[in-house]
């Protein structure tokens, strides 16, 4: 089969499209023939070394971990799912044509292989940071880099559960954000007196109660002060938040759950993760280094 690999930690150029044996379903596992994989920042994050000293990976590596496609087969122990099943999930190696799941959901109804693949890191981190950070219903929560593929999660997630959202993004994707239900600013300068501007004009805002840093651009300490607490601080994208006395969340949680979730939501018309650009599975590099550019509106997924 072909999959996507890397021999050296690097930029986006170590990325290969390679032969590689195809993986087999152990007990508890089902490997799928794969039509679409998710791309993460998490990806290439892995692919330049960043988690080396908490996470370390033998070279040379796969890549990916969601992916949407049709099971082929099912390992020991595994019930109520069928080869020819459609299904989307998380796993290991997922930019390849097969790959196995260690978690997975039938695929929603009027979902796309390409959009399903986009759904189960981005759903699980959202579900897992907006529980984390306690904020309830009536409560404002603030969102910064809030347009990506969790950014969007995260606003229907709030929408559904009566949590009002402040987001900030790109002057490109203001609109994108009002239609997810947040009131919304951009980054950049100035943004923190925006954010405080917007909390004193609309009433039904009130103070920010909470606060998620999705991008990783330095706003941790001015996250604090719209809080008024590092305990009410999150971030999924910098390492050093700990240092300020906030939190970082890279611990995945009940992934099935999340997709269990994630279905319900889906079904109910109250979540959904447009696509933003696919690629050919070749184009791995081309992905990662928009990826890593930002701006993202939703998610970027490969196409195998």
């Amino acid at each position: 089969m072909k999959r996507v690999s890397f021999a050296e930690f690097g930029g986006p150029d170590v990325l290969r499209l390679t032969d590689a044996e195809a993986p087999h379903a152990g007990p508890g596992r089902i490997r799928v023939a794969v039509r679409a994989a998710g791309v993460n920042p998490v990806d290439w994050r892995i692919r330049e070394g960043q988690f080396q000293k908490v996470r370390p990976i033998e070279l040379p590596a796969g890549i990916g971990q969601d992916a949407a496609g049709v099971v082929d087969e099912v390992g020991e122990g595994v019930e109520g799912v069928e080869v020819g099943d459609r299904v989307f999930g998380r796993g290991a190696s997922t930019y390849a044509e097969f790959a196995v799941l260690a978690a997975w959901a039938r695929i929603p109804e009027g979902l796309t292989f390409e959009e399903a693949a986009g759904y189960p890191s981005v759903v699980e981190t959202a579900l897992r940071i907006v529980r984390q950070v306690g904020v309830r219903s009536g409560q404002t929560l603030l969102v910064s880099g809030a347009s990506g593929g969790v950014g969007s999660a995260v606003l229907q997630i709030a929408r559904d559960r009566g949590i009002a959202v402040i987001g900030t993004a790109g002057a490109a994707n203001q609109d994108y954000l009002r239609s997810l239900g947040a009131t919304a600013t951009t980054y950049g300068e100035g943004w923190a007196e925006r954010v405080r501007q917007l909390g004193q004009i609309d009433a039904a805002l009130g103070q920010v109660d909470a606060a998620l840093d999705l991008a990783g651009s330095g706003v941790i300490r001015a996250l604090i002060e719209l809080t008024g607490d590092p305990n009410k601080v999150i971030s999924i994208a910098d390492l050093t938040a700990p240092d300020l006395g906030a939190r970082y969340s890279g611990v995945t949680g009940d992934v099935p759950q999340a997709l269990a979730e994630a279905v319900g939501l889906i079904a109910r018309g109250r979540l959904h993760i447009p696509v933003e650009k696919s690629y050919p599975l070749a184009d791995a590099a081309a992905a990662h280094i928009d990826s890593r550019a930002g701006h993202t509106r939703g998610r970027r997924v490969l196409i195998v």
